[in-house]
């Protein structure tokens, strides 16, 4: 049966809600690693899925607002499952990803609608640019960058004074420069991936805690 277009449009999104990005995958290093990126970016909120089975089971509780669709499955063809995905949930937004990119299974891929085409291996900056596009072709609802960089700064120095800890000694500990943590932490700066989780790491906190802690 076809997911109609109003049933899409029942998939809850406030200002400040997270878009699901199901990532299905067979590989689970990668499945896991996909997953720890999405959930990190703020916005986001990771579904990781093994199997196509898995997959419709949950698209029949709620639909994604995005998928990640890997083309080599072991048994599974992903052109053939693209196909299948498109005629039940037309208006679904999926990106392909796969290890083994051709011309040939890009041009399908595009033919059977896909939204992007990913190769393996990718970069944040990559993903993030793809996801942050989606949303917006989708035109969905993302949270105010500029708020979410001051908020982050605000909740980073909380943590940095419940630990009693001065500038220089996290810059020591998390390898960040202080220069760089100061401007973080006004809001003025956007930490790289890298650069969040030493900070975090030093903080002994996860990531996903300090967006939690943030409403996202």
């Amino acid at each position: 049966m076809r997911a109609s277009r109003s049933r899409l449009a029942t998939r809850s999104v406030g200002p400040w809600a997270s878009l699901r990005v199901a990532v299905l995958d067979d590989d689970p290093d990668f499945l896991a690693y996909i997953t720890d990126l999405i959930s990190n970016e703020p916005g986001f909120q990771a579904v990781p899925l093994r199997t196509p089975d898995e997959l419709y089971q949950y698209c029949e509780q709620e639909l994604p607002h995005i998928l990640l669709l890997d083309l080599k499955m072991g048994a599974y063809r992903g052109e053939e499952l693209l196909a299948r995905l498109r005629t039940q949930y037309p208006d679904l937004c999926i990106i392909v990803v796969t290890g083994y990119p051709s011309l040939e299974s890009m041009r399908e891929s595009f033919r059977l609608q896909a939204f992007d085409y990913l190769a393996k291996p990718f970069s944040l900056g990559e993903l993030r640019q793809v996801l942050y596009r989606a949303a917006r072709n989708l035109r969905l609802p993302m949270p105010d960058m500029g708020w979410v960089r001051q908020r982050l700064g605000q909740e980073l120095r909380r943590r940095r004074r419940e630990k009693n800890l001065s500038l220089k000694h996290l810059a020591s500990q998390s390898g960040v420069s202080i220069s760089q943590i100061s401007a973080i932490e006004r809001g003025t700066h956007w930490p790289s991936l890298e650069s969040l989780v030493s900070l975090c790491e030093a903080l002994d906190v996860r990531p996903s805690e300090i967006f939690t802690a943030l409403g996202l």
